[in-house]
């Protein structure tokens, strides 16, 4: 029975969800609610590795916006690791992974996010259960349950 009750604390998001990730730079960015995927990814382009005080770090640009190549944000942020990822197609890639903080539905917390040309995908960011586990339920029947869809004007 407990098990049931913290479902019943925990809010709902639709499958895509507008987010923010105010470490980087990125006010909004819609996302697919993906769970089956473990991990979550960003779009991410012009990759720069390099050193700051011992920590390896990477420099890289987002269009976060669908279907706007003119509004670019620029971010850098320390590489926490190097992981091997299958992409959508089964190919294993070797990704540089970040920590940074989502915003959703009024919460902030941290996660975990690899960054990946997802030029050719649906959506700029992918938000896998690592992420929403024990914070969501996902209904994967509705969209923007905890966000808004305006628009951007940039």
């Amino acid at each position: 029975m407990k098990r049931e009750s913290s479902r019943k604390q925990l809010a709902v998001i639709g499958w895509r969800e507008i987010v923010a990730l105010p470490k980087l730079g990125i006010e909004r960015v819609k996302a697919k609610i993906d769970t089956g995927a473990r991990s979550s990814a960003l779009h991410a382009f012009h990759l720069a590795k390099f050193s700051r005080e011992g920590k390896q770090m990477i420099r890289f640009q987002v269009h976060p916006l669908q279907r706007n190549a003119h509004y670019t944000v620029t971010a850098e942020t320390e590489v926490i690791d190097w992981r091997e990822v299958r992409n959508s197609g089964g190919v294993a890639q070797l990704r540089p992974v970040i920590e940074t903080i989502v915003e959703l539905g009024g919460k902030s917390w941290k996660i975990e996010l690899t960054l990946t040309n997802r030029d050719e995908m649906g959506f700029r960011m992918l938000l896998g259960r690592q992420a929403v586990r024990q914070k969501f339920l996902v209904d994967a029947g509705n969209s923007f349950l905890q966000s808004s869809l305006k628009t951007e004007k940039k």
